[in-house]
């Protein structure tokens, strides 16, 4: 299902949708874990990755994990029987970029910060969508950058570079994204 307004109200209907699957509201307080798991998901439903990135019509859409895991289950809660565009959603674990250069959507975990050059030179021209929680991430030549405002969680796009790797960000994203520096 995709999202036709380009609001947070959107963004809320899906966490709580998400929140549904956990049992009554009462007995879920989701962590920052859990958004960010609910955020990655949801960016896949408006990115657009070129045909090649697909093996299939059927392939799954892989969710990989560069570095220490901050989810723990939290990821494969939120996806857990999952489609997109009749993809399914894996989760794979890597320990290396050159590993990952057939995934979707890679979520660097801050402790490989100062690994981003070599990460980002390995991934070049791989339509792989970046995604982190480190210092700087977009400007660095990432794609989609978590960022805390208060007690909320937000995001950055630098969408020059999801376009050098071939990806399509949606407007409505785009709309939902803070500006650089911001």
């Amino acid at each position: 299902m995709r999202c036709r307004a380009a609001s947070w109200r959107c963004w809320v209907l899906l966490l709580l949708a998400l929140a549904g699957s956990y049992g009554p509201a009462q007995e879920f307080m989701p962590t920052e874990y859990h958004v960010k798991a609910a955020f990655l998901f949801n960016f896949a439903k408006f990115v657009e990755w070129p045909p090649r990135a697909f093996a299939s019509v059927k392939s799954p859409l892989i969710i990989g994990i560069l570095g220490k895991n901050p989810f723990h289950d939290d990821l494969a809660q939120t996806i857990r029987n999952k489609t997109v565009d009749d993809h399914p959603v894996l989760i794979k674990q890597f320990y290396s970029a050159s590993d990952a250069t057939n995934c979707h959507i890679l979520f660097i975990s801050a402790s490989e910060r100062k690994h981003l050059p070599e990460i980002f030179n390995t991934l070049k021209g791989a339509s792989v969508l970046t995604v982190s929680e480190t210092d700087r991430f977009t400007e660095k030549g990432g794609m989609i950058n978590f960022v805390l405002e208060g007690t909320k969680i937000r995001f950055q796009i630098n969408k020059n570079a999801a376009t050098i790797a071939g990806l399509k960000i949606s407007s409505k994203l785009m709309s939902l994204a803070l500006r650089p520096g911001a």
